[in-house]
């Protein structure tokens, strides 16, 4: 099993032995020594955002620990991202955490990241309720540790100027992020709403925050900054990509022809791969017209093709 608790790319499963390339995904060949064909490693991998099942899990119609068995079964994926949202009161239950590592790991899935909701603003303008949203998330660092996550996903929020809010975030950031250092754990933000989703404030706050555990999850469709003011996502996915440990590939309504009708993928995932990441992106399907299963489908179908597309 493939866990660990830094960022897993590409890179480093090839290194790990031709034997296990046929599971890993790779595309494109090439002449190796010999005159024997060398696979080359795919541009990207894919994984799931727990996110993209919500209505199921909150119907109880799919169990939460049931998700990483579900993404492997039903779609052939092998890595996990889970949503604290929907098991909010397991985060120091160990044998829950026990429970759904076994079950990633049984399914032949990697568990990567946590996104963490509800927990305080990290930028609290007071400073007693921002040490408590720092401490908060303490629990969920642990708990992404025991999973083998290498990260967990946090929120920017704050309010005040644009410097005041800044100022507050990085000094969160950077404390949080001490912590989870200690624990090998990586702290992402991802632009989700706010002046979050601004990138070239966000970019500024990881320059701040200037540590290697410290990063951003930029998401596809997160750029409404508020007031009637959308932040341009092909840019703001740009100025994003430098600090990336993870992508969240957001998608809507598609197409007859299977392209996102909101988001150029080609183009999204073109800023993406030239920025020299090459670990896994996310399907975050959040949709109204196909069901959840049908629209992760055409998701990954969608990142598939691009991918295809981009290796050519």
């Amino acid at each position: 099993m493939l866990v660990g608790a830094d960022v897993i790319h590409r890179r480093e499963f090839v290194r790990r032995g031709a034997s296990v390339a046929a599971g890993l995904g790779l595309v494109g060949s090439g002449v190796g020594i010999g005159g024997l064909s060398a696979a080359r490693p795919a541009l990207y991998s894919i994984s799931l955002a727990q996110w993209s099942l919500h209505r199921m899990l909150r119907s109880g119609e799919l169990d939460p620990l049931d998700f990483p068995a579900c993404a492997r079964a039903e779609f052939d994926i092998d890595a996990v991202e889970y949503v604290n949202t929907f098991f909010k009161d397991r985060a120091e239950d160990r044998a829950f955490l026990d429970q759904l590592r076994d079950r990633a790991e049984s399914s032949g899935v990697v568990s990567l990241l946590i996104m963490v909701d509800g927990e305080g603003n990290l930028g609290d303008p007071d400073g007693k309720a921002r040490t408590r949203a720092i401490e908060n998330h303490y629990r969920w660092v642990e708990a992404a540790r025991h999973l083998g996550c290498h990260s967990i996903r946090v929120n920017a929020a704050s309010s005040g100027s644009r410097e005041a809010q800044r100022d507050l975030v990085v000094d969160g950031l950077g404390r949080l992020t001490g912590f989870a250092s200690d624990h090998h754990v990586n702290v992402i933000v991802e632009n989700h709403g706010g002046l979050s989703s601004d990138g070239a404030w966000l970019a500024e706050v990881m320059r701040q925050v200037d540590h290697p555990r410290c990063g951003t999850l930029p998401d596809f469709g997160n750029f409404h900054v508020g007031e009637g003011v959308t932040y341009d996502k092909y840019l703001g996915v740009e100025e994003l990509m430098p600090f990336a440990k993870a992508v969240s590939a957001k998608s809507y309504a598609f197409a007859p022809d299977g392209s996102e009708t909101t988001i150029d993928y080609l183009r999204m995932m073109r800023i993406v791969v030239e920025s020299g990441y090459d670990g896994y992106v996310g399907i975050e399907y959040e949709g109204d017209v196909l069901g959840e299963l049908e629209g992760i489908r055409a998701t990954k179908s969608l990142l598939e093709s691009v991918r295809e597309q981009l290796t050519s």
